[in-house]
């Protein structure tokens, strides 16, 4: 499979700095065969069903007096509904979290180009960076538009308790063990974790990984890493995977244990925070987790956010984000891909919390946000990209083979089988890279 490149320093000026509009709005595509209009445009997307029905509501605001409706479909096993549906041909659109695995879909699925669709790509770079069209970018020709990112190196605590509480917000790994072990000294528990996630179940836990990766490694060992130019069991992801550990298997650390982690749904898991006392205090997810918070929960003042924090080396913040991919080359799928890249249904969605969407629009500002928490969370991820520092998730850059196979679910295994597990698993999601 083609690696993929990250973003370099250069280009990333393109992505965060101002540059031309895409065009909006704009009719028919003018390459490529066509089919007629069927009315209706499908958007699958590996989301949960409350942001799937976000989006729907924002299309329903944004995408009027067209000839067709949209449907955004939330998909619990999205790799295994793409593959099926994508060789079926019923596919439209779909959202792409891993872009290690768009190579095999551009061949097994029978996806569209954006060149077939009549897309100038020299426009689209402009509004997204080339670094990000790039990840789309299969033997000359491109296949994803980028539609969000998310920065992932976060994370939240319930705000008022934590301050009434005394406890201070850590800027080093030392500093964030010692809160651990005096929330524990309280007689609480520090850590809200949850790995399940009906299909991709271990995702979160790969992210765990990454940010100490990153953080430990450094900017360089990781891309050797995604890339396999070091082995997965390589001395430096051996000791990426025993600091996860000294968290997940920490006794009191976190609630219901560690071996209970992969049963928990990802969504569900930082709700204990929100209780009253708190049952647990810190959450580590990605800028879209508020959207799963308690309706009535204010950022700002029930909850709020910290960077993940510095550890032996310069590194990160991770991010992760989706790309659009085309399956269906007709004029309403041209249309709404016309509107959904565009800035007003990228403004809208920055706009509400249940999308709590970072947009790779550069023409969207930090007013759309729906508050100052993603306005922040948006900056730190452009300072990141500035610095040359913050990285793609690793998993999602890597074969789909090892990125949503392997990697997850030896992350599983690790949380039920304890940490005397850790070398077998790493050797085993080595040797299941394909040659």
């Amino acid at each position: 499979m083609r690696r993929l490149r990250l973003l370099s320093l250069l280009s990333i000026v393109l992505l965060i700095g101002g540059a031309c509009k895409a065009k909006e709005n704009e009719g028919g595509a003018t390459g490529g065969p066509k089919e007629a209009n069927t009315g209706k445009v499908n958007v699958l997307a590996a989301v949960e069903p409350e942001e799937a029905d976000a989006l729907q509501g924002i299309a329903d605001q944004t995408i009027t007096g067209v000839d067709y409706t949209v449907e955004f479909e939330a998909a619990g096993n999205f790799e295994q509904d793409v593959q099926v549906r994508g060789q079926g041909g019923t596919l439209d659109v779909i959202l792409l979290p891993q872009p290690g695995s768009l190579p095999g879909l551009v061949t097994s699925a029978h996806a569209v180009s954006l060149e077939d669709m009549g897309y100038d790509i020299g426009e689209l770079e402009a509004t997204f960076g080339k670094p990000f069209m790039d990840l789309g970018l299969v033997d000359g020709k491109h296949y994803g538009i980028p539609t969000n990112i998310n920065l992932k190196s976060m994370i939240w605590y319930p705000k008022d308790d934590f301050d009434k509480a005394g406890y201070k917000v850590p800027t080093t790994w030392d500093e964030l063990m010692a809160l651990s072990d005096q929330i524990v000294a309280d007689g609480s528990t520090p850590w809200c974790v949850g790995f399940q996630s009906e299909g991709s179940t271990g995702w979160p836990a790969t992210d765990w990984m990454e940010d100490i990766m990153l953080r430990t490694a450094g900017p360089d060992t990781y891309d050797q890493w995604y890339k396999h130019e070091i082995p997965f069991d390589d001395p430096s992801v051996v000791n990426a995977g025993k600091m996860f550990g000294d968290v997940m298997f920490h006794p009191g650390y976190v609630l219901g244990g560690a071996e209970n982690t992969p049963g928990l749904a990802f969504g569900d898991a930082p709700l204990p925070m929100f209780d009253n006392p708190p049952k647990c205090w810190l959450h580590r997810q990605a800028s879209f987790i508020n959207a799963f918070f308690p309706k009535d929960a204010k950022a700002g003042v029930d909850y709020d956010w910290f960077p993940f924090p510095s550890m032996t080396t310069e590194g990160g913040p991770l991010f992760g984000g989706e790309v659009a991919m085309v399956f269906r080359n007709s004029p309403e799928v041209k249309d709404f891909l016309d509107r959904f890249m565009g800035t007003d249904f990228q403004c809208a969605m920055a706009g509400i919390t249940a999308a709590s969407r970072i947009s790779p629009n550069v023409n969207v500002g930090s007013d759309c946000y729906a508050n100052q928490i993603l306005a922040d969370s948006a900056e730190v991820l452009k300072e990141g990209l500035k610095a040359g520092t913050a990285r793609f998730d690793a998993s999602d850059l890597m074969p789909a083979a090892v990125g949503s196979g392997s990697f997850w679910t030896g992350m599983v295994k690790y949380m039920k089988e304890g940490p005397s597990s850790l070398d077998g698993i790493l050797k085993d999601i080595d040797s299941s890279w394909p040659s």
